[in-house]
């Protein structure tokens, strides 16, 4: 079991920034495919941004050029830097951890881009 805790949701203005945080619980963080999902109101959740355990990064077209996906597998820590945020970005993000069939989520943690 894997417990995971989000933090660093905010309330921004159109335009700014926010890093997104989450740190994982156990000693094989630096095995798992990490990723940032994200869930508006009354809308699906969707992938936002996954990096592998070799580094390999990939981004939703929404975000491409925005938001970067990083990692710190010596703090097992999972980051989102979101620059450039728009009122569609608006949701509650989601980290996850995957390996091979095993698939851990986080509590979630509210990101509001509004003037």
């Amino acid at each position: 079991q894997v417990q995971l805790v989000e933090s660093g949701g905010a309330l921004v203005q159109p335009g700014g920034s926010l890093r997104l945080s989450c740190v994982a619980s156990g000693s094989r963080f630096s095995s798992y495919t990490m990723a940032w999902y994200r869930q508006a109101p009354g809308k699906q959740r969707e992938l936002v941004a996954f990096i592998t355990s070799g580094g390999s990064t990939n981004y939703a077209d929404s975000v491409k050029g925005r938001f970067t996906i990083s990692r710190d597998n010596a703090k097992n820590t999972l980051y989102l830097q979101m620059n450039s945020l728009k009122p569609e970005d608006t949701a509650v993000y989601y980290c996850n951890a995957v390996l091979v069939d095993w698939s851990f989520w986080g509590q979630g943690t509210q990101v509001t881009v509004s003037s």
